[in-house]
C-alpha cells in the first residue's frame, strides 16, 4: 500500500496475521498487512504517518446491516463526520444494526437479521492479560478465535457454549455479578501490562482459578438452560511470545492521538505493537488502538527518539 489518507478503522486479526484496517476518502476499505512475528514469512513493516484529526477528536466509521450469521454490508459514512457516540455520528449509529446488540438479552428487540445472526452457537469466555487482570466475554461462533486475538488476552478459556447470543449474554451478566468478573478492560492497560509481564504458569494459574469459579456457578448456580459447560482452552498465535519476552520494552513515549510517527513494527499482541524507533534500541510498545477514528496520512514520517533508560532486570 503507498502513501495516502485513510480513516483508521482500526487493527483485526485474521488467521494470517493482524491488519491495519483503513477506509480512503471515498469510504472504500483497505488493510495495511502489519507483521506476524517470530519465524514467519510476514516481515517486519515500517509504520509511518501524521494524525490529521484534531487532539482528541474521533470520525465516524459507518454503519452495518445485518442479514443473518455470516452475511452483513458495511456503509461508510458520507461525510466521516465527527463521531459523536463511540465510533458514529448520530444519523450512521440510528441506521446501524449493530445498536441493539447489548440490550436485546433484555428487551428482545433487534432487526430481524441481527436476530438470525444471534440465533447462532456463541462462547463464553474467560480472558486473563500480561498483568493477571481478567474480564469474562462472548463471541459469536463465527469469531470465536478473531475476538479473543483482537482482544489480546495471554491466556483464555471457553467455560460455555450458549444455544444463542441473547442466552450467553444473560450468562455473562450473571457471572458479573455472582464471580465479580468485569466485562471489559481498557486498551490502555493492556498495553502497559506487557511492559512488565507476570510469568506464563501464573497467569495460567490466574486465568484456571476464574475459569473454574464460573464453570461452578454455571454447573451449579444458575436457573438458566440452553447452554453447556466446557472447558476448552484458546490458543493464542506462537508469535505473541515475541512481544511477550521483549527485554526492557518501554511503553511508547509519544502521544499516537496527534503529530507524527514513525517505526518498525516487529510484532503485535492484540492492537499492542512491537516497535522500534529509527536511531533506539529501545524496545517500545505502541496502542495502535488508539488510532482507530483517526484520519491519518502515511509517509515516510518519524517518531523522534526520546531520551530512555532501558529497564535493568
Amino acid at each position: 500500500m503507498g502513501d495516502g489518507r485513510f480513516l483508521c478503522r482500526g487493527v483485526s486479526w485474521h488467521r494470517e496475521g493482524p491488519v491495519l484496517a483503513l477506509a480512503t476518502p471515498d469510504g472504500a476499505q483497505e488493510e495495511l498487512k502489519l507483521p506476524l512475528g517470530g519465524t514467519t514469512s510476514r516481515e517486519d513493516v515500517d509504520l509511518g504517518f501524521r494524525v490529521l484529526s484534531g487532539y482528541g477528536e474521533r470520525h465516524c466509521l459507518g454503519f452495518h446491516r445485518v442479514y443473518g450469521p455470516d452475511s452483513r454490508d458495511h456503509t461508510a459514512c458520507p461525510q466521516q463526520a465527527t463521531a459523536e457516540r463511540g465510533y458514529q455520528c448520530g444519523r450512521c449509529f440510528a441506521r446501524d444494526d449493530l445498536r441493539f446488540m447489548h440490550d436485546v438479552h433484555r428487551s428482545g428487540i433487534a432487526p430481524d437479521g441481527l436476530l438470525s445472526y444471534l440465533a447462532q452457537e456463541h462462547w463464553l469466555y474467560v480472558a486473563t492479560f500480561a498483568d493477571g487482570v481478567s474480564k469474562i466475554g462472548t463471541a459469536s461462533n463465527l469469531r470465536k478465535w478473531h475476538r479473543l486475538a483482537e482482544q489480546g488476552a495471554v491466556v483464555a478459556r471457553y467455560v460455555a457454549c450458549a444455544d444463542d447470543g441473547r442466552i450467553v449474554r444473560v450468562l455473562e451478566d450473571a457471572v458479573t455479578r455472582e464471580v465479580g468478573l468485569a466485562q471489559a478492560v481498557r486498551s490502555s492497560a493492556k498495553t502497559a501490562a506487557l511492559a512488565s509481564p507476570r510469568t506464563g504458569p501464573v497467569l495460567e494459574g490466574i486465568n484456571a482459578e476464574f475459569a473454574g469459579s464460573v464453570r461452578g456457578l454455571l454447573h451449579d448456580g444458575l436457573d438458566i438452560s440452553g447452554f453447556r459447560v466446557v472447558d476448552e482452552r484458546w490458543e493464542a498465535p506462537s508469535s505473541w511470545s515475541q512481544v511477550l519476552s521483549a527485554a526492557g520494552a518501554q511503553l511508547y513515549p509519544h502521544n499516537l492521538a496527534t503529530g507524527e510517527h514513525g517505526f518498525r513494527v516487529k510484532a503485535l499482541v492484540g492492537p499492542t505493537a512491537l516497535t522500534f524507533i529509527r536511531g533506539s534500541d529501545v524496545p517500545f510498545l505502541a496502542d495502535l488502538s488508539r488510532l482507530k477514528g483517526q484520519r491519518i496520512e502515511l509517509g515516510r514520517y518519524r517518531s523522534v527518539v526520546p531520551e530512555v533508560q532501558a529497564a535493568l532486570f
